[in-house]
């Protein structure tokens, strides 16, 4: 793997479709944080697997982001060393379009992923992944503002309580709320699952 990308390509056996699947940092390297626990994961996984599975049933390009930072140590698991960077094993087995690895919360720095998404054809993003409010929604903000319609699906993102400055700690039904409402009439559409896939073209 290296930091721009390598590309599998994509069987499509008609029109190339318009609409592309982000998943952003769905990766064993959480697994290996403090505030992991599998309390949100299990309905995280439920629902980010029925997007990869409608997804690659209709024949969109599912694109895989992973994300490396920090010291090139076996004990960070977001270095490359740790093995630690890689799919998270229980995702659905689907073909993957392309995979990028970056090293900034948006997928769209220094990855080559707006020029891949160009030459595809590509103009709406359907985006998924951890962490809710940063990787996820940053990407959002990013790709809105280059000129990609996002629908981004809250219910296919994962974030984990994050402790306020006051020492007040945000949950995360706030955290999703509060992105949602950044988000919603600015910079996407949020949508369900079943919303994104009956919307992709």
């Amino acid at each position: 793997m290296t930091t721009a990308s390598h590309a599998v390509p994509h069987a499509a056996s008609h029109a190339s479709p318009a609409t592309a699947v982000l998943l952003i940092d769905v990766q064993e390297s959480f697994r290996h944080r403090p505030y992991w626990n599998d309390t949100d994961w299990l309905p995280f996984l439920e629902r980010t697997n029925a997007l990869l599975d409608g997804a690659a049933a209709r024949g969109l390009p599912i694109v895989r982001i992973l994300h490396t930072d920090g010291p090139a140590t076996a004990d960070n698991p977001f270095s490359l060393v740790s093995g630690h960077v890689r799919p998270m094993d229980e995702l659905a087995q689907v073909p993957i379009a392309a995979e990028f690895l970056k090293r900034r919360h948006s997928a769209l720095v220094g990855t080559g992923l707006p020029v891949w998404l160009t030459e595809q054809g590509i103009r709406r993003l359907i985006v998924a992944g951890i962490r809710t409010e940063q990787c996820c929604e940053t990407t959002t903000r990013h790709a809105s503002d280059e000129g990609w319609t996002v629908d981004y699906v809250t219910e296919a993102t994962l974030t984990f309580p994050i402790p306020h400055a006051s020492g007040a700690v945000v949950g995360v039904d706030d955290i999703k709320l509060r992105t949602e409402v950044a988000l919603q009439g600015r910079f996407a559409d949020i949508v369900t699952v079943e919303q994104a896939l009956a919307r992709a073209v």
